[in-house]
């Protein structure tokens, strides 16, 4: 994707609906290459639905997502490769191999010679050695760093991630925070979805929080994670 001269990332009055239910209700916000932005809000604020709408795998009820200056569909490979996205599922397919199962994204994304650009990928995520196993023989923090080395295979320019740090320990929490500094430095924008703020804490520049499907607050990180954790707290019986 080409840059343009306006936001690296543009969220225009986005609404989302299931039936009666508002999941979003006029969400608008933009972002600039190399932010980290903490997504942060109540159970059912909201959170999923947007990421998944910035995504471009779920459609808005209204409203409009662009990136770099061109509009996001899950139908537009351009925008697929312009993507990161690490969610709830892992998107690994439990009859590949690891080794498999990155090599089959890659060519997905168009990327060659895709078996060793899959085995540099797990290499990077400390897991070479684990190669030959299936998905299901692995811990949850082994497949959330699968995942995650999935989601940065085709160097995404957004990453979008929501829980990210399920399942890791002390230290792949760590690498995935010194993979989201490294990115913000190169322009990457990444929005990071958590229930514990302080985990992504040091390496977010900025803070929005969603209530009922809308902005509640958008402002630079400032502070400390507790006191986020207050606030989200005043939303969510407010």
């Amino acid at each position: 994707m080409r840059p343009s001269d306006g936001p690296f990332l543009s969220a225009t009055g986005l609404e989302r609906a299931f039936g009666a239910r508002r999941a979003l209700a006029g969400v608008s916000f933009a972002m600039e290459p190399g932010e980290t932005v903490l997504l942060a809000g109540p159970n059912g604020a909201g959170k999923t639905t947007l990421l998944r709408c910035l995504a471009g795998l779920a459609r808005p009820t209204r409203g409009t997502v662009t990136l770099q200056g061109r509009a996001v569909r899950s139908s537009d490979a351009a925008s697929r490769r312009a993507i990161g996205l690490v969610a709830h599922q892992t998107f690994l397919h439990d009859d590949l191999t690891l080794l498999e199962n990155l090599a089959f994204a890659a060519r997905l994304y168009g990327l060659s010679p895709a078996t060793e650009l899959a085995g540099a990928a797990l290499e990077r995520a400390g897991l070479l050695s684990r190669a030959g196993d299936r998905p299901a023989s692995l811990s949850r923090g082994m497949q959330q760093r699968v995942a995650i080395a999935r989601a940065l295979l085709h160097r995404p320019r957004l990453l979008l991630l929501d829980e990210p740090f399920t399942g890791l320990d002390a230290a792949a929490g760590g690498a995935l925070r010194a993979l989201i500094a490294e990115g913000s430095s190169t322009g990457v924008g990444t929005m990071v979805v958590t229930h514990q703020p302080a985990e992504a804490w040091e390496v977010a520049s900025r803070v929005i929080g969603l209530r009922a499907g809308a902005i509640a607050f958008d402002e630079p990180r400032a502070g400390a994670a507790a006191d986020l954790l207050v606030r989200l707290e005043a939303l969510a019986h407010g």
